[in-house]
């Protein structure tokens, strides 16, 4: 499978990791998720270094599943990462997180996150929010050209 249709999850809490794939499988989003733990563990993904020096990193994912409060390197900052780069800035990113606070909101969207979703703590919620993202993001969203 190509990398343009991989999901990258980055998420440190193996429950709500879980509860993600889960929710991909049950609504028959077939696409490879491939997780990072770590904000440092995606940007090595991303930039094909470290653990994935040998990925062709001319491939991105078709979206990044964002979380906040990551070990190492902290959600913002690889969304500021993302953006900062040449071949990435205009990978759609959603954060996907349990942060409500409003600074978080307002400083995902200004470093030019594509959505902020508030993760439900209710699984049935959660799984809708899920399978609404994946007909977005992976069906109707339409991507820039690979040469943008």
């Amino acid at each position: 499978m190509s990398a343009g249709h991989v999901i990258l999850l980055v998420e440190d809490n193996s429950i709500d990791e879980e509860l993600t794939l889960r929710s991909l499988r049950r609504n028959k989003i077939a696409n490879e998720v491939v997780v990072a733990r770590d904000g440092a563990a995606a940007l090595d993904y991303l930039f094909a270094r470290g653990a994935h020096a040998g990925r062709d990193q001319a491939e991105l994912p078709q979206i990044v599943l964002l979380d906040l409060n990551l070990p190492k390197v902290g959600g913002l900052d690889v969304l500021r990462a993302i953006r900062s780069n040449e071949r990435t800035k205009l990978l759609p990113v959603v954060i996907l997180t349990s942060s409500k606070e409003d600074q978080d909101l307002l400083e995902g969207y200004e470093l030019g996150a594509n959505s902020y979703i508030v993760k439900p703590v209710d699984f049935t919620q959660f799984a809708e929010a899920v399978r609404q993202l994946g007909i977005y993001w992976l069906v109707l969203n339409q991507h820039p050209p690979a040469s943008a």
